[in-house]
């Protein structure tokens, strides 16, 4: 709760917040405090609202506030005895209503409809329940997502815009075109035990509707599966052996799978793991998709010359 008020006044105000720091002096400041009975420190998002509102711009703020508790509450409790809660919920709302940024959350409601529901989701939290229950159902489901990016990796086919070497995602780009013979795939995650069988299936999965495809138009049948791998920032020991299985699958199936500018640490796995050389040959890693294809393409003329 702390972080967050933190962050969301730092926004207003334009500056940065450590979050870091922030922990290490509440924690301390609670230890300190616990030799004196005192209360629990934190960042509560109410008094630092009505903070903000006061004007007030460093910390002395907070001695000055501490100073007028503390006389309040020797000298002057029987004027506030009788104080509606109301009034006191009136003072805390007034401070409140003025951090609602309603264009901002247009905005991401533009952007990202899923991050506008969390949005939501802690707002309506944070008003009919409480503030820790209403950013801990936030985070909640934003972990929830990142858990889903992983487990469910972004993977899409290029094709060639007409005229150049370049590949772009087929749904993005109209003017992209498939090139005959070739499946030409790009995963865009890292790669590693818990996406792999979701990899697995999906690849065969774009093979057999490519196949089938190209049977209803009677097309050029498959020859090589490209994945170009630029995206792919890291991979484990399962990740490996993803390639592994990709490359029986396919042999079954008379394809060829090539990998297009694994990263270094990628590479570097991949090596160590291929101990036979029969994997990480010549001519089937490339720098580019483009010289990819040129080389294969090259390949494929001269089999059917020679037949």
């Amino acid at each position: 709760e702390g972080i967050a008020v933190g962050r969301t006044f730092a926004a207003l105000k334009d500056y940065q917040v450590d979050g870091n720091k922030e922990m290490i002096a509440i924690g301390l400041m609670n230890v300190v405090g616990s030799s004196t009975s005192c209360y629990v420190t934190t960042g509560a998002f109410s008094r630092s609202a009505v903070n903000h509102n006061a004007g007030a711009k460093t910390a002395a703020s907070n001695i000055v506030m501490s100073v007028t508790v503390m006389v309040t509450l020797l000298l002057l409790m029987p004027l506030f005895q009788y104080t509606p809660n109301v009034v006191l919920g009136a003072i805390i709302v007034s401070a409140v209503v003025g951090l609602i940024d309603i264009p901002a959350a247009y905005q991401i409601w533009k952007v990202d409809k899923y991050d506008f529901i969390v949005l939501l989701c802690a707002f309506l939290g944070v008003i009919f329940i409480s503030v820790q229950d209403g950013l801990a159902f936030a985070v909640g489901l934003s972990i929830f997502k990142i858990l889903l990016q992983i487990t469910r990796p972004k993977i899409v086919m290029l094709g060639n815009i007409p005229g150049t070497q370049i590949y772009r995602n087929l749904h993005h780009y109209k003017e992209a075109v498939r090139v005959p013979g070739f499946l030409i795939l790009s995963i865009e995650a890292p790669i590693n035990f818990a996406n792999i069988t979701y990899l697995n299936e999906r690849i065969l999965r774009w093979i057999e509707e490519y196949e089938a495809e190209e049977d209803s138009k009677k097309q050029s049948s498959l020859q090589f599966v490209i994945l170009e791998m630029s995206a792919v920032s890291a991979i484990d020991t399962s990740g490996v052996s993803l390639f592994k299985d990709l490359r029986k699958a396919m042999e079954k199936k008379g394809v060829e799978l090539v990998l297009v500018n694994p990263l270094g640490e990628v590479m570097e796995k991949i090596l160590k793991a291929d101990e036979a050389q029969d994997f990480m040959r010549p001519d089937s890693l490339y720098l580019t998709v483009g010289e990819a294809v040129a080389s294969l393409s090259s390949t494929m003329k001269d089999q059917s010359s020679t037949m």
